[in-house]
């Protein structure tokens, strides 16, 4: 049989398949998920941490590029975990994050806030200081964290032995889209029910101040927006 062949019959089987879908308690893993019709649903909230125009840093200098989307990726996936997150994806300089607690919104927003904190007071002076092309070339460390929430279902993709999962829905692509957004100086972004879900702790500083502001989202799948240039000190 072809490889054309093959294809047309998988094609025809993913057609005809049964779906075998649960309702998810945890965040689910590549093993507890069928490859064949299996499919996971679950009411999470997304992060996603991108690092700002790295194809033009890499072009620049790939060894620079790698050090800095490593340093980033290390720790934006260590401040998602020490929040509670699980790391599902990652996707060259992006890292995906899934909040499944009960106090899913305001821990991906808090994190969102950490992320800024860190890139602004260790990452970006640290490389700065080591490479001068970075302190005064055209080239600008820039980043920024979009956070969404909605229900997703899970399933897996690919052929046996190389498959991962996907996330469907619209958290997943509203804040992979989100984290796009270059708004300079504001690096943190959620929906509007991302925010309306926040305790007041993620809402209002100590002195009173709002931590996030109303925004119009005029190209994007959703319209409303909160933004933020705060930071939250890990």
């Amino acid at each position: 049989m072809s490889l054309k062949d093959d294809l047309d019959g998988y094609v025809d089987n993913v057609l005809g398949q049964a779906w075998d879908i649960r309702d998810g308690q945890v965040v689910p893993t590549s093993d507890t998920v069928l490859l064949a019709g299996g499919g996971v649903k679950l009411e999470v909230t997304m992060l996603y941490a991108d690092l700002a125009d790295s194809t033009e840093l890499a072009m620049w200098d790939r060894r620079v590029a790698a050090r800095i989307c490593k340093a980033y990726l290390e720790c934006s996936s260590r401040l998602i975990r020490g929040a509670g997150g699980d790391i599902r994806s990652f996707d060259g300089d992006r890292v995906m994050g899934v909040f499944l607690s009960s106090t899913k919104n305001t821990d991906a927003a808090k994190c969102a806030l950490k992320i800024n904190w860190t890139f602004l007071n260790i990452i970006k002076p640290k490389f700065e200081q080591k490479y001068e092309a970075l302190r005064n070339g055209t080239y600008k460390l820039a980043q920024t964290v979009g956070v969404d929430t909605s229900e997703v279902l899970v399933v897996r993709a690919g052929v046996r032995n190389s498959n991962d999962l996907i996330w469907l829905g619209r958290a997943p692509n509203v804040a992979a889209k989100m984290s796009g957004i270059r708004q300079s100086p504001y690096y943190s972004f959620i929906t509007k029910e991302v925010y309306g879900r926040l305790n007041e702790s993620a809402k209002t500083s100590s002195d009173g101040r709002a931590i996030w502001e109303a925004c119009t989202w005029k190209s994007g799948p959703v319209r409303d927006l909160y933004r933020s240039g705060w930071t939250w000190t890990p």
